[in-house]
């Protein structure tokens, strides 16, 4: 797993986000910190990190905001107490027939795993007036094919706790009627599977 500090001014407050399969800061980088710190987790590949998490304790104040495959990721790092937990277009189940992915959709995606299928997965995890602010990102084509096969082996915590969860109305990644039967809540955010071009703020999700 890797990190990256989006932001690091010395601030008291910070914001973790686990970032979904795939990604790095291109879909966030947009985001203002205000008065936040902000560190990203991304690439699971492993869950190995060789970062300190105790530098954390140094802040007054910890949230975490985590989306999509980040959602279950980081239920595996339960070991941190966050002031608050937002999950959004998520599940801890995010590859199962009722609460996630479906398996069998997941498994035809690894064995036609190819150009065209990112540049759909591209096309559907955006709504059209999002879709032309993303210019794509550096991980590099056998990385994330190698990320989408470690993450139907992780387990996660499912009695990892989120306070807040968003929920888009038009998820075509992870079905959004998945979604809400997996945290009994109807969806609360008008958009696609990644709304983060929908704020101009990192505060405004939380």
């Amino acid at each position: 797993m890797e990190y990256k500090w989006l932001n690091q001014d010395n601030n008291d407050k910070v914001i973790v986000f686990f970032n979904g399969w795939g990604m790095d800061e291109s879909v966030v980088k947009h985001l203002c910190s205000d008065s936040f710190d902000v560190l990203m987790f991304y690439d699971y590949n492993s869950l190995n990190t060789n970062f300190d998490f105790k530098i954390l304790n140094l802040y007054s104040k910890k949230y975490l905001i985590a989306w999509s495959m980040g959602v279950m990721c980081a239920s595996l790092f339960n070991n941190i107490i966050y002031d608050k937990k937002v999950a959004i277009n998520g599940t801890l189940l995010p590859i199962d027939a009722r609460y996630g992915i479906n398996p069998k959709i997941y498994e035809l995606t690894i064995n036609g795993f190819g150009e065209n299928s990112c540049q759909k997965f591209v096309n559907n995890m955006f709504d059209e007036n999002d879709k032309e602010l993303y210019f794509g990102n550096n991980r590099t084509f056998e990385n994330v094919y190698n990320e989408l096969i470690a993450l139907k082996n992780y387990k996660p915590v499912l009695d990892f706790k989120y306070d807040d969860v968003l929920i888009s109305n038009n998820d075509k990644i992870i079905p959004t009627k998945n979604q809400s039967a997996f945290w009994n809540q109807e969806p609360n955010l008008e958009a696609a599977h990644c709304p983060f071009f929908k704020y101009t703020k990192w505060s405004e999700l939380l």
